[in-house]
This record gives structure tokens, sequence and C-alpha cells, in this order.
């Protein structure tokens, strides 16, 4: 124990051992009310201390939690002082956090700095912590809290385990890498108990997500994973029995992966003709691409350090967290609109970082050294992507690029004058974007009429920036190393991301002969586009009906254009999503009047609102659900909803009482019941309107409306399958939780099944089938569907021209020999494997 004299701030007489209270609002205010009665602060400071946490949470980390007041309230401090509340059995602060050593700050100037370190180096020594939670000797606690010194000069006390422990052996093929970091952070929050994982001398609160990677594990290395309070034992079993869980998932993975990666191996890559320079990297995004290079010069930025006190610091990092969480959800709903759910999820993985407890923790530590809340926030982030990209493996390194997207987001927050606009002077012509790196957020935002392709000096295949890639159809190669950004601006380059080079300078033969290669792929897509008003005809007669998912009118013309025969589901979300309120039943009729007319004639189906599970509307005040897809959503929430679905029905009515081919179908159908309360509405409806009959259809999205196929076929006039959601519940797999994103395949066998289920329970009451979901958009899947007997495809309208061209070059018999074959598959990558690409004929296109 430290013999020099107590800080004046910190005294016997405000530390209360053992204390209780109902919630952190009486903490806090009891903390205040110390600090009042010793005279430190005049009356009011409590409430002062209790507004503060409403704009910035003072959950600073392993159980320490320190409530101060506002900084327009420092008038009522009289003298600086510290309150400590022992909270032996803790009390939550926030969820997931709870707090055991609560610390009523007061001051008036920076004389409290030195307690906020000792504090932030305090939740570094997790033993000493567990010590003064449950000590009834506050002499240790003061001690803890006055000496600042003796911390400089001790030396750091060795990884230690908790009370119960556990050890074992890394499995994970790739590493404990973000996917199953992430179910672990999740699994640890879920447990109300202090969980520890140690690698050698390395520990991590598995809690956090940047701190499990900093640990760099790798398959074969030996942790100790280790639990202490009431029920360690029970709950270090369940956290052990969730990560080894992962195991099988992981190793399938991994095995998937490098099927994928053998098989995309070109047999014969595009070579060029002379010797041009190349500069060797990683493949990250299929195709070859033209274009002179654009370099995007490094923003390195210069973040002065402008030291705030910590009150008016806290209130500007938490007000940028909060809108940063903002920005980011307009940027998951556009993602999802733009490229769908499975590339938005990349940003909801990213915006999950906002609450890393390790990250804010630091940023508070170098905040209470007396650094400005930007430059601290900068450091933080800055520091831990550093240790990410120095642990030597490749799929945690490029988590960094995502760790610094994000920080530069919340920089900005903090001071406008730190945004990036780097990407706003791209040439006209299609270029070669040279970075030493893309953000995630910088990739889905590039116009691709003006970038042809993307060669990044850092980065991985693995990275959000190449998935997006792949998703925008730009060929990509990273990892091309620093000697990519010293080539000069307007240098004529060639990038493969099917072999990972950089060709430069290449002589006219050489790009001659890329371009022939690129104009056979083309050539291919050309014809199918050409071929695309007319109908999808099997040679032996065969027809299927070919429609488009469209949402607006305005969007009918291109639709139109691109061969769709129809609209086979229009969502009618947007009319709630896009507005703060709800439209009423006379701006929904415009709507879906203006779409009857844009069509002239053609089919239009409707799809009643949709809501729940991913999308949800604030304006509707639903209740919050724990599992929201398996909850009150799509016609659940219509029959508890009747402000919702009336007036949507009397539009819809009204709408076809004007003339039109309009259907109306029903998400979310899981029962007979179901159905026939809501042909009930709608027949009460139409009377009431003098309406026509409309054909009533319904989405075939759970198993059970599958199964139950031949029952709900009595009731309804048509099936159209949503094979998202189908896959999602037959699977039993979130489809946008990004780690079991690549297991969420629709050619699964057992949905396949499904859907043959659902074909032959309509063909027993004469009823049609059709499919809205992602696999009518695939060529190959839209070739399984038809063999299976599906006879409408509804999809993207970019999807229309492929699809039609691959039916037109099939015969039924085959088709339906296809399907039969794909039931009997294992798995949906022995179905993918049944598909035949026309590679060929893109090779002799080339070489002819």
């Amino acid at each position: 124990m430290s013999t020099q004299a107590p800080s004046p701030a910190v005294r016997p007489e405000l530390i209360r051992l053992a204390a209780t209270a109902t919630d952190k609002t009486d903490a806090i205010r009891q903390a205040g009310q110390l600090l009042v009665a010793a005279g430190c602060v005049g009356p009011g400071y409590e409430d002062s201390m209790i507004a503060r946490e409403g704009v910035a949470n003072t959950f600073l980390g392993a159980g320490v939690a320190i409530p101060h007041g506002l900084g327009e309230d420092k008038g009522l401090v009289r003298r600086d002082g510290i309150a400590v509340l022992q909270f032996v059995e803790g009390i939550e602060w926030n969820p997931g956090q709870i707090a055991h050593l609560v610390v009523g700050i007061a001051a008036s100037s920076d004389s409290h700095i030195a307690i906020l370190r000792r504090l932030t180096r305090l939740i570094q020594d997790e033993a000493r912590l567990r010590q003064l939670a449950t000590t009834d000797d506050p002499s240790l606690i003061l001690a803890a809290l006055q000496d600042d010194a003796t911390d400089q000069n001790r030396a750091r006390l060795p990884a230690e385990d908790l009370d119960e422990r556990v050890t074992w052996t890394v499995d994970y093929p790739t590493g404990l890498h973000a996917r199953p970091a992430a179910a672990w952070s999740e699994a640890a929050k879920a447990l109300p108990i202090a969980l520890r994982v140690r690698h050698g001398s390395e520990t991590a609160d598995p809690r956090s997500l940047v701190a499990l990677l900093q640990l760099g594990l790798k398959a074969g290395d030996r942790i100790t994973i280790s639990a202490s309070g009431p029920g360690a034992r029970g709950a270090l079993e369940s956290f052990h029995a969730a990560i080894t869980r992962l195991s099988t998932r992981e190793k399938a993975e991994a095995a998937r992966a490098a099927q994928k990666a053998a098989a995309a191996v070109p047999v014969q890559g595009w070579k060029p003709v002379g010797t041009p320079a190349m500069i060797a990297g990683v493949a990250a995004s299929p195709g070859l691409a033209i274009g002179t290079v654009h370099i995007l010069a490094s923003a390195e930025l210069d973040v002065v350090d402008h030291p705030v006190d910590l009150a008016t610091g806290g209130a500007l990092l938490e007000g940028a967290l909060v809108r940063t969480r903002a920005q980011m959800q307009g940027l998951i709903d556009d993602t999802t609109r733009r490229l769908g759910a499975g590339d938005a999820a990349i940003f909801k993985a990213q915006a999950s970082l906002l609450d890393d407890t390790d990250l804010i923790t630091l940023t508070c530590q170098l905040m209470v050294e007396g650094h400005g809340v930007a430059w601290a926030w900068h450091q933080a982030i800055e520091r831990m992507a550093g240790q990410l990209s120095a642990l030597g493996n490749p799929v945690l390194a490029a988590r960094s690029a995502d760790l610094r997207d994000i920080g530069r987001r919340v920089l900005a927050q903090i001071d406008p004058g730190l945004g990036l606009g780097t990407l706003d002077d791209l040439p006209d012509a299609p270029c070669i974007l040279v970075a030493a790196d893309l953000a995630p957020s910088d990739t889905a935002a590039l116009d691709t009429n003006r970038v042809a392709g993307i060669a990044t000096a850092l980065g991985g295949p693995t990275s959000h920036s190449a998935i997006l890639a792949r998703t925008l159809g730009l060929p990509s190669v990273v990892a091309a190393g620093a000697d990519l950004l010293s080539q000069a601006a307007g240098t004529v380059a060639i990038v493969d991301g099917d072999t990972g080079r950089v060709w430069l300078d290449p002589s006219e033969a050489d790009l001659a002969s890329a371009r022939d290669w690129i104009a056979a792929i083309a050539a291919r897509r050309a014809a199918e586009e050409a071929e695309r008003s007319r109908p999808a005809v099997t040679r032996d007669g065969h027809g299927v009906a070919i429609a488009a998912n469209v949402n607006r009118p305005d969007q009918v013309a291109d639709a139109l254009a691109q061969g769709g025969e129809g609209v086979g589901l229009m969502r009618t979300e947007f009319l709630f999503l896009e507005r703060g309120d709800s439209p009423s039943e006379d701006e929904q009729y415009a709507v879906y009047r203006a779409m009857i007319d844009a069509l002239d004639g053609r089919p239009l189906i409707v799809r009643t609102l949709d809501i729940g599970g991913d999308k949800q509307v604030p304006h509707l005040h639903l209740p919050k659900e724990e599992n929201p897809f398996l909850g009150v959503r799509g016609a659940r929430l219509l029959l508890r909803r009747p402000d919702l679905l009336e007036p949507q029905l009397r539009a819809l009515y009204r709408a076809a009482k004007d003339g039109g081919d309009l259907s109306i179908m029903f998400p979310m159908i899981t029962s007979v019941a179901e159905l026939l309360t809501l042909r009930e509405r709608c027949e009460a409806v139409r009377v009431s309107l003098d309406a026509p009959v409309v054909p009533i259809g319904i989405m075939i999205e759970v198993p059970a409306a599958a199964v139950q196929a031949h029952a709900l076929a009595k009731h309804a006039d048509f099936f159209s399958v949503g094979t998202n959601d189908l896959t999602q519940y037959a699977l039993a797999i979130d489809r946008q939780n990004p780690e079991l994103a690549s297991e969420a395949d629709s050619m699964h066998p057992a949905v396949l099944r499904l859907i043959a289920m659902t074909v032959e329970g309509a063909r027993r009451h004469d009823r049609w089938v059709g499919v809205c979901g992602g696999l009518a958009g695939d060529p190959f899947g839209a070739a399984l569907l038809t063999g299976l007997g599906v006879t409408e495809l509804s999809m993207t309208p970019r999807d229309l021209p492929a699809v039609k061209a691959r039916l037109r070059s099939s015969e039924l018999p085959a088709l339906q020999a296809l399907a039969a074959r794909a039931l009997t598959m294992e798995s949906a990558a022995d179905v993918r494997a049944l598909d035949i690409a026309p590679v060929a004929e893109m090779r002799e296109r080339s070489a002819a």
C-alpha cells in the first residue's frame, strides 16, 4: 500500500462499501448525494450527473463506471471530490455492462485527471478489480485511487485465469477470424459472468470482438477459457459448447472455400501476347478490365489534438457515435436496395464496432490522459487497426479496413473538416482505380460508368471491399504491394481479377487480345439482351411467363425494356418505409393505378404490406421482438392491424375497378385459417366498392405452407414462392446474418424439395406456381425451377435477358431430368455442380 497522503479529492468518508441500488439512476443519485453531503457540490449536482448519463455512456469498462456532471453545471462544484460506491453483486449500467465500482466525479478543473488515468489503468488489472469489488477494507480502494506513480513503475502482472477454467485447441482451419469471433462475442454477452480467453501471456474479454481478433488465434493454438462468479462452471461449459459447435461449420466453410477457389482457377485464362510489366497481387473479383490508372491519394489525416474537459469530450464522442449509427443505418438501407441484404450485412458488421468496449475504453483512456476527443478516437482506431494488420492473418488484416472506415465516419461527425471526399475527381472515361486500400463504403458508392477495375496495394480477397466489387461486377486485384502506388497516373493497365495480375503499359497487340477476351464475354451477354423481347419458350414449345420485381411505377419502363412481360411482384413496403407516416388510401390508389397504367394491360401482382423481420417501420410503433423473423410479420401483422389492411385493400380494389390485370398476393401465410380470413376481408371490401373479382394468391415462404400446399391450393388462386425466405426458414438461417450468408443457398436440395411439394399441391387444384425470390433470377436456378413445374418466374430486371436465353436453349424433358437429379443431391454444392457453364462458347468467341 502506498504511504503517500491521500489526494484531497479521495477521502475515506466518500467510499461506501456493499452499496445497494434499485437501478443505475439510483446509483448515480446516491453518488451525487455523497458529494453533496461532503460539501463538494451544491444541491442539484446529482440531477446533472443523471442528465450527463442521458447524453453519453460513462461505463469505462471492466466493471467500472465514472458518472459526472454536465460541463455547463461546473458552477455547482465547490471543491473537487470523488465518491465511490461498491456494488458487490453488481448493477446493470447498460445491457451487457455490469458495474461493481461506481466512481462519481466532481471537478471544476483537470485535477481529477490523475484519478481517471489510474482508473483506466486499473481496468486492465482484472485481478485487482475483483479484489476491490468484494473487499470490506476501504483503504484498499483508497490506495488504488490515490497512487498513480506506483502504477507507472509496477511491472505488468502476468496473465491469470479466473476460478473455473477449460482448455481448448483451436481447430478452425482459418483460425479465429471475424465470423466465429462475432459468434464468441455474442455468446459471451449472453452470459452474466466474467469470462476470459488466454493464449500464452495474452488475454481478452470475449465480449469484445476487437480484443478477440487481436489474440490472432490460429488453427492449433491452445487456449484457456476461464470464468468466475455465481454459476461460473455451467456458464463456462455453455460458452465452451458454443465455440466448439462452430468447428463443423468452419471446417465445412474452409472446404467449400477451397473447392470454390479450385473451381475459380481458369483452365486457360487470358495471357498477353507480349511481355508487358506485371505486378502480381491476389485475385479478388473476377473479370478483365482495361483503363488508365487513376491514383486515389492516401488521405493522411492530420488530426490536431485539442484537449477539452472530460464532460465535453464525452458528450462530443457520444453524439458522434449516435449520428454515425444513424448514418450507418441509412447506408445499410441503401445498400440493401441497390445490392441486396447480403452486401448490406457488411455495414451491419461495421456498425457493431461502434459499440466495441475495447475501442471506447481506449478512447476514454486517451481522453482522461488529457487528449482531445478526435485525436483520442483516431489514435484508438489506428492502434487497433495496426494490431489487426500486424497479426499475419490476411482475413483479420482485411478487417482493419472496416475499422478505419467506421473510424473515419465518426471523425467526420466529431469534426466535419476531417471528412474525406477523395472519389470526386474520377475521370469521365472508365479508369483503373489504384489505391492503398478502399473502404467498403467507398467501394459501394463507386460509379461503374467511371471505374472499370480496381487494384489496391493492401487488402485481401475476403475483405468487404472485395465482396462489394464482385457484387458491382468490377474486376479487382488486392495486396499488390507498394510498387503499385508508384505507377504514374494515366498509365494504361489491364486488371485481371481471375489471376490476380495487373499488367502495365501493354502493347497494342496485348490490348487487342484483352479486348477480344472481354468482347467474348460481352458478346454472350449482348446476344442474350438482343433476344430479350422474345418469350421464354423452350425448344420443344414449353412456355414460361417471365416477369419483373419492381417497387415503383417509374421502374416499369426499364423492366419492360429488359424483356419483362409484366410485374410478378410489386413490393408495397416502400410506400411505408420511405416516409415518416403511413400513406393514405388515396395515395396508395394513385400508385397502384399508375403501375397498372404503365403496364398497359400486362399483368400486375401486388404483394400487400410485408412488414416485420428485416423490414421495420418506426412510425408504426410495432413492439420490439427478440426474433422478428419468427414473430408478427406479413399476414400476421395485417390480421392484427386492420388500420393497415383495410386502406390497402380499398385502394387495390378501387384501382382494379378502373381496369387492368391486377392480382393481390398475401405474404407469410402459414395456415388455411389465415387465408380464409383474409379472403373474407377482401370480399367485404370488394362488395362495398362494387369492384370486380380479382385473383388472390399467397406467398409460399415457410415450410409449413409448402407442406400444406395441397390444402392451401383449395382457397388460393395461385402461389408465388419466395425462395429467399423459404431458404431461411427451411435451413434455420437468418439470411441477413453475414456469418451464415454463404450457407443460405436456395439450391439446397431441402429447399428444392419444398418447391416440388408446392408444385404438386397446386396441381391437385389446377393452380399455377410462380417464383419471385432470388433463385428465379439465376439462369441455372430458373432451369431447375422450370424442371420442377414452376410456370412463372419474376426477378430483378437486369436478370431477365440471361434467364430467358437459358430457357430458350433448353428442352423441357431435359430440364425435368435435371430437376429430378438435383432432388437426389446431398448439398447445394452438389446441385450447382450439375450446371455446365457456357465457358466453351466464350473461349470460342475469343478465339474467333
